[in-house]
C-alpha cells in the first residue's frame, strides 16, 4: 500500500528541513576570527580523570565543559582536530542509538577514532573479568566509554584502567545525558540557572539521580515527582543533604504547575521487563500530555532523554509540542559529549 503523507506530516517534515538549513547557514556564517586554532583552545579541565558521575566535576569545571559544548555547537571548533591520533573504546552492554552515534561521530569530528565493542564480543565479567578487560583496553586506547547495567562495572573498569573511563549510562546514573540536558536548558534560560524549577516526573531512576546531582552543581530547584515506592536512590539524596541543597520529593502532580523545565523518562528501563505490568499500573496518571505542558510556566520547556515509549510516559503530541525541546536535546548529546571528551583527553598525545 503506498505511503500517504498527511498535510501535518508534510509541514512537520518541511519545518525540519528548514531548521537544518538554518542551522547549516548559521554555522557557515561563523566569522573566521571566531574559529579556534591550536593556540587558542581552552585548557582541558578534567585531563586524565574518570567521569562516572556529574559530581566528578566541580561547578567551575561543569561551566568550562558547557561553555565548550556551546562553542562547538556554534561551529567554532571546525578548524581544529585536538584529539587527532587518539582513540576511544565504546563498550555496550545495553542497546544504543544516541550514545553510540554521538560518541562515535564526536570522536571523528575531533580528529580521533572510536571502536564499538558489544558485550557479545567482550562478555564483561563472564568471558573475561572486568579488571582484565580494563588492563587490555588501557594498552590500546586512550579512553573507555561504558554503557552498562551496573555502576559497579564502571567503577571496576576505572579502578583497573589507567585511561579515563566515561559513564555512558548505568543503573545508578546517566551523567553524560545530563550534560546535554543542561546545555539545552541553558539555550533557553541562559547560564545562570539558580532558582530555575526543574521538575522530573516518573521513575526515580538513573536520570532522577543525576538530576539531583546537577541541582547540586547548578543551583536549580529540583523536584522529583514519583509514585510511592519509586523514589530516587537514598545515597544520591544524601549527596544533596551533605551539599546543603534542598531537593523536593512528592507524589503530587500539582508540583508540575509553573515549572521552567519538565523532564520524564521511560517507566520500564532495559532489564526491568519482568516488572512491566506492575510498573504500568503504578505510573497511571504520570503520563506527560500536551495538557500537562500547558500548565508549565509560559517559557517552560519539556525534555525527554529518549527513546520514548509512546502511550506510557508520554505521547507524540507532547514530544512534538511547541514547548518540547526533545530533539534539540538529542542533538546536544553530540556537542556535550565532544566537549566532555576534549576536556578529559585534550592533554593526551598519541602513543604510537
Amino acid at each position: 500500500m503506498p505511503k500517504v503523507a498527511t498535510e501535518a506530516s508534510k509541514a512537520s517534515k518541511q519545518a525540519g528541513k528548514n531548521a537544518r538549513k538554518g542551522e547549516s547557514a548559521r554555522k557557515s556564517a561563523v566569522r573566521k576570527d571566531t574559529l579556534l586554532t591550536p593556540e587558542t583552545l581552552p585548557a582541558p579541565v578534567l585531563a586524565g580523570r574518570d567521569f562516572l558521575s556529574n559530581l566528578d566535576m566541580t561547578a567551575g569545571e561543569l561551566r568550562a565543559v558547557l561553555d565548550t559544548a556551546h562553542s562547538m555547537k556554534r561551529g567554532e571548533w571546525r578548524a581544529v582536530k585536538p584529539l587527532a591520533g587518539l582513540s576511544i573504546a565504546l563498550v555496550f552492554e545495553k542497546a544504543s542509538l544516541r550514545t553510540r552515534t554521538t560518541f562515535d561521530v564526536g570522536m571523528y569530528q575531533l580528529g580521533g577514532h572510536a571502536i564499538t565493542l558489544s558485550n557479545t564480543e567482550i562478555g564483561l565479567g563472564t568471558r573475561e573479568r572486568v579488571s582484565d578487560v580494563a588492563r587490555n583496553l588501557e594498552r590500546w586506547v586512550d579512553a573507555v566509554m561504558g554503557r552498562v547495567y551496573l555502576q559497579q562495572t564502571l567503577q571496576e573498569l576505572a579502578q583497573h584502567a589507567s585511561v579515563p573511563v566515561i559513564n555512558g549510562l548505568s543503573d545508578m546514573l546517566h551523567p553524560a545525558q545530563l550534560l546535554a540536558d543542561y546545555q539545552t536548558i541553558e539555550e533557553g534560560f541562559g547560564t545562570d540557572l539558580r532558582g530555575r524549577r526543574v521538575v522530573y516526573i516518573g521513575d526515580g531512576n538513573n536520570l532522577a539521580n543525576s538530576h539531583i546531582h546537577m541541582g547540586i552543581l547548578t543551583g536549580t530547584d529540583v523536584t522529583i515527582v514519583t509514585p510511592v515506592g519509586y523514589e530516587p536512590n537514598a545515597g544520591v539524596l544524601m549527596d544533596a543533604v551533605r551539599a546543603g541543597v534542598k531537593v523536593t520529593l512528592t507524589n503530587d502532580l500539582a508540583a508540575i504547575a509553573g515549572a521552567d523545565v519538565l523532564y520524564t523518562d521511560v517507566w520500564i528501563s532495559m532489564g526491568q521487563e519482568a516488572e512491566a505490568d506492575i510498573r504500568r499500573r503504578a505510573f497511571q496518571g504520570y503520563q506527560v500530555t500536551p495538557e500537562m505542558l500547558d500548565t508549565l510556566a509560559p517559557h517552560g520547556i519539556f525534555l525527554h532523554c529518549l527513546p520514548a515509549h509512546y502511550g506510557e510516559e508520554t505521547v507524540p503530541e507532547a514530544t512534538e509540542h511547541p514547548k518540547s525541546r526533545v530533539f534539540d536535546q538529542a542533538e546536544n548529546r553530540l556537542h556535550a559529549q565532544k566537549a566532555l571528551m576534549y576536556h578529559l583527553m585534550g592533554d593526551l598525545k598519541p602513543r604510537w
